[in-house]
């Protein structure tokens, strides 16, 4: 009788163990579903370059084939928009919901005239404008009106690891003396380096001005080929050559929060700027 009791208890026991076992290799299992739900919660559509594919159902792919790379980025640090239409740049805020909605402040752009574009840029800024909710397939991004076919479709693109590019910078001081915009000018002093291409853009107080530059380690820069409108303005007291004689010399550069100073060796700074975000 013993001996049965004995029997008993071992095959229970073994039972016992048995299902212990099953219950920590079915908790060990878990662990890899659990970790594939957090990686597919972490999408997000900031902080990445996104290069229009299609608008409106229309294919847009010939322009990035020509050079003309219409995108737009999400910084998530301040919720701010930057991007280009196609000749412009543009710039304004955006803010994120859940189940995917979005919305966007009126955009604000620069004001270059580029007649060979053949871009109707404001049904690029339109697409802000009517958003109001984001998608995203296969690593592509589309911004949508409610249910509708999307407005526009993105891809990724690299994102520009400069922080001096693609930005607005006006003028401040030049030669350590302050720079004001006077009453009949036109518009403020300031100039853009858009990745695409490398080329200069901006304004001298007169003329418009265009260039390329070439960007090195340790915060090197070098200007070349600056050229301007021929345009006269006699009643606007600003030396534009002046102006212009900043990107002949200048060879390296500071950036502290949102003010750029352009430097020629050491020396005090030739000229400094401040980022716009309009």
């Amino acid at each position: 009788m013993k001996f049965k009791i004995a029997t008993l208890a071992l095959i229970a026991f073994t039972m016992m163990s048995c299902n212990s076992v099953k219950k920590t290799n079915t908790g060990a299992s878990s662990s890899p579903n659990s970790g594939s739900v957090g990686e597919a919660g972490s999408k997000s559509i900031e902080d990445t370059k996104w290069i229009i594919t299609t608008l409106e159902g229309q294919d847009m792919s010939e322009r990035e084939k020509n050079g003309q790379i219409i995108h737009f980025t999400l910084h998530s640090k301040d919720n701010r928009v930057s991007g280009f239409s196609g000749c412009n740049s543009f710039m304004g805020t955006y803010k994120l919901e859940k189940d995917n909605l979005i919305s966007f402040s009126q955009m604000a752009s620069t004001r270059m005239a580029c007649p060979d574009t053949k871009i109707n840029e404001s049904q690029i800024l339109s697409i802000f404008e009517t958003a109001d909710n984001f998608t995203i397939s296969n690593g592509k991004l589309a911004l949508n009106k409610v249910k509708r076919a999307p407005l526009a479709e993105f891809k990724k693109g690299v994102m520009d690891k400069e922080p001096i590019v693609e930005k607005y910078w006006k003028l401040k001081t030049l030669q350590g003396k302050d720079v004001k915009m006077a009453d009949n000018q036109e518009r403020e002093i300031f100039f853009t380096l858009k990745s695409q291409g490398n080329r200069v853009t901006g304004f001298a107080g007169c003329n418009t001005i265009n260039g390329e530059y070439t960007l090195e380690e340790g915060n090197r820069i070098r200007f070349k080929g600056m050229l301007t409108t021929l345009k006269a303005c006699p009643n606007v007291a600003i030396n534009e050559s002046e102006f212009l004689k900043v990107f002949e010399l200048a060879d390296n550069y500071t950036i502290v929060d949102d003010v750029l100073s352009l430097n020629v060796g050491r020396r005090a700074p030739l000229a400094v700027f401040e980022a716009v975000y309009f």
